[in-house]
């Protein structure tokens, strides 16, 4: 829920900022800035909560400590690319396949009442996935439509 908050707050600051400042409507730029503030958001997790995280993935899964500061490094990257016409379309396609790639560590956690932050096996379970699943298709159509679908536009 607070990836969401965070990801239509920004998208809204941004949007008033640049429509009083510039005098013209920039639904575009706040999309991307409501989606890279989410990223940025949720990439903090990722160096803050290493060990709870890393309860997310399977025992198969090596280097899981790695693994989890990898991906919050790719996902302030994919942030960054947004921002730069030469790199949206680009950042916005590898983000629809992150978000895809992360969906199973989510359902893996609510199957297993993984809390990351308090790295316990008590966290929230499988009604988790009722908001989660949704909200993941949220990220990855907002991604294509404001990274891919209009990528040229300001």
């Amino acid at each position: 829920m607070k990836p969401l908050i965070i990801q239509l707050l920004a998208f809204g600051i941004a949007w008033i900022i640049l429509k009083l400042s510039r005098k013209e409507n920039a639904f575009y730029i706040s999309g991307r800035v409501g989606l890279a503030a989410m990223l940025c958001f949720t990439a903090i997790g990722h160096f803050a909560f290493v060990e709870g995280m890393s309860m997310m993935l399977p025992n198969i899964v090596p280097y899981k400590s790695e693994l989890i500061i990898l991906t919050g490094i790719l996902e302030i990257l994919g942030a960054a690319g947004l921002f730069f016409a030469k790199w949206r379309k680009l950042s916005a396609y590898l983000l629809i396949v992150f978000f895809f790639l992360v969906l199973p560590a989510n359902i893996y956690a609510a199957l297993h009442h993984v809390d990351y932050q308090r790295a316990t096996y008590q966290g929230p379970g499988t009604e988790y996935l009722v908001f989660r699943v949704p909200l993941q298709i949220l990220f990855i159509l907002w991604a294509y439509y404001f990274g891919i679908r209009n990528a040229h536009r300001r």
